[in-house]
């Protein structure tokens, strides 16, 4: 571990200057706003868009016992690496850590481990490559890189507009009448709040401004009348959120004439925050802690409730549960301290879809996933003795997975 150390640069305010982050494709609506907030800091900072040729690459180094978007994430790192885009002196990698159980959060260790075997094999050019852990916990600290408040509260609008712009297009794209108008409108919103971001303007009377301005500018798009069947999609974080983990999930189900319906991801950052709540205060007994992730809880709580006040002013357009009574909608179903993983918050955010009108609810996990096959697969039978008439299926997906079964699958569980 000492060698391992000892390889794995530091991310040095020189490094700042000089070198690109680079994290990797998970959250599709949100990507475009962090990348505004951390340019705002100072940083060149990118999202990888790289497609993953060879989803085995990472199997060169690591057990194949790791789940599927540990496999995915690393192997999208390598084939950029192997891309020769940029010389290595020029990227840091970045690798968020929420602090779960799960061996998922053990990729930025696992990366930092790749690239020690690659050195060890002679390409020693990857030894100067720092890899940089977000966490909110002051873990792995680096010189050269540190979560100020300015970088938080861009964080925090960066979710609040995510989940502002895959509702309003979740909504919107399914009817719409002229092919293509509705990405167009998606990207000139975008362009406007990425804009507020790097200017940063992130109070809250500037976001509720901008929360108005794209749902006045979606509300305009031409729509055709009737209603789709809503399919809710939910799962482990990765395989919910990321395009490249869950195949594009949501254009394919566009191509078969459903409505796609996903949870926002401000809940799941509040999850994790009343997770940490929970701990501190049943098993660390640490008031001090437990009293700060309370004072966090309600401040991204009134950031979510007017974002969704504001939403929920329109007609058209539905919202997300607050936190709190999507909280309330697993009585009866997991207990408050099921939280390892994503826990409570799928039975939740499969009671939500149905109470929205969802017909099916699919939930996306890895292949082997032991805390997805608890807290996902022990729900079903309790999820479908209370919803009877809804099609509630479980997904699983793998690297040597078959997409035309998986698909086939799919169509099995919304028909």
């Amino acid at each position: 571990m000492e060698e391992l150390h000892r390889v794995c640069k530091n991310f040095t305010r020189h490094d700042k200057k000089t070198r690109t982050i680079l994290l990797c494709e998970m959250l599709e609506y949100t990507n475009v706003f962090l990348e505004a907030a951390f340019r705002a800091e100072g940083y060149s900072f990118e999202t990888l868009k790289n497609p993953v040729k060879d989803r085995t690459l990472a199997l060169r180094y690591i057990s194949s016992d790791y789940c599927y978007p540990t496999v995915l994430i690393l192997a999208q790192f390598l084939e950029y690496l192997e891309s020769g885009e940029r010389d290595p002196e020029e990227i840091t990698f970045m690798e968020p850590q929420a602090g779960g159980a799960c061996r998922a959060g053990n990729i930025y260790n696992l990366l930092q481990r790749v690239l020690y075997r690659m050195v060890e094999q002679g390409q020693l050019e990857y030894a100067q490559i720092p890899v940089i852990s977000l966490n909110l916990m002051g873990e792995e600290k680096h010189t050269g890189f540190r979560i100020t408040p300015s970088l938080l509260s861009g964080g925090i609008a960066a979710g609040c507009y995510g989940d502002l712009i895959m509702c309003l297009y979740q909504q919107v794209k399914p009817y719409e009448q002229n092919p293509g108008e509705t990405d167009r409108i998606r990207s000139q919103v975008e362009k406007k709040l990425c804009e507020s971001i790097r200017r940063h303007r992130n109070g809250r009377h500037t976001r509720e401004k901008n929360y108005r301005y794209a749902c006045e500018v979606f509300s305009k798009v031409p729509v055709k009348p009737g209603k789709k069947k809503r399919v809710g999609i939910t799962g482990e974080i990765y395989m919910k959120y990321s395009k490249l983990g869950n195949d594009d999930i949501e254009s394919f189900l566009l191509r078969q004439g459903m409505e796609p319906y996903s949870g926002g991801f401000i809940n799941y950052c509040l999850y994790l925050v009343d997770t940490e709540r929970y701990k501190a205060e049943k098993y660390q007994r640490n008031p001090i802690m437990a009293k700060a992730c309370a004072f966090v809880l309600h401040r991204l709580c009134e950031a979510q409730k007017h974002l969704l006040t504001v939403i929920g002013e329109t007609d058209r357009f539905q919202t997300d549960l607050p936190f709190p009574e999507l909280k309330e909608k697993v009585q009866g179903i997991l207990a408050e301290g099921c939280n390892t993983g994503d826990g409570w918050l799928i039975a939740a955010e499969v009671i939500q879809y149905v109470e929205k009108g969802c017909g099916s609810v699919l939930i996306l996990h890895p292949f082997g996933c032991l805390v997805s096959h608890v807290c996902e697969r022990g729900i079903l039978q309790r999820l479908h003795a209370r919803f009877p008439d809804v099609s509630i299926q479980t997904i699983e997906y793998d690297y040597d997975q078959s997409k035309t079964l998986r698909e086939s699958r799919i169509l099995l569980a919304i028909s």
